[in-house]
């Protein structure tokens, strides 16, 4: 678990610092800037498996969203469909995370797509993660979404609101 969590906090660091940006594609500029900011990462003391990881992971995301857009697949979904997690799903997501995705997608800031983009990179880290590290991931994969500017506003705000603790 160790492990995975620092793959989680390269992320953090990547969208604290590169991605937060109102530019569109900054996923593919991250990318492109892969060494010098793989050398910086190294220097402040991230291990540099955790680092190719993060950035495998951002890549995989970019491939991810792209195909979203050329194939519509998680559109097919029914809003009143109930979605049931699988085993290895509720064994990477607790069940208080799973609430909050749930909460989030009854108040219109997730998507059936953007919850199912959230489960794929939670899966690809293939590690538990606490309500916390899945709140940073939820925000990394709503700021790839297109016109999602306002439900990232408001992610913000659960994350670094200190004030909502439990919303649900």
């Amino acid at each position: 678990m160790i492990i995975k969590q620092s793959v989680v906090d390269v992320l953090m660091f990547l969208f604290e610092r590169y991605l937060e940006d109102d530019e569109t594609n900054e996923t593919s500029k991250v990318t492109d800037k892969r060494d010098s900011i793989q050398l910086r990462l190294e220097e402040m003391g991230f291990h540099n498996q955790d680092i190719n990881q993060a950035f495998d992971w951002l890549e995989d995301l970019a491939d991810l969203q792209a195909n979203l857009l050329d194939d519509q697949a998680f559109i097919a979904i029914k809003e009143t469909s109930t979605r049931i997690y699988s085993e290895e799903e509720k064994r990477l997501i607790s069940l208080e995370s799973i609430g909050f995705l749930n909460f989030l997608e009854e108040i219109n800031v997730l998507t059936s797509a953007t919850r199912e983009l959230i489960l794929d990179r939670v899966i690809a880290l293939g590690q538990p993660l606490d309500t916390e590290q899945i709140k940073w991931i939820i925000m990394i994969v709503l700021h790839t979404q297109p016109g999602e500017e306002n439900t990232l506003a408001l992610m913000e705000d659960f994350i670094f609101d200190d004030t909502v603790d439990r919303i649900h």
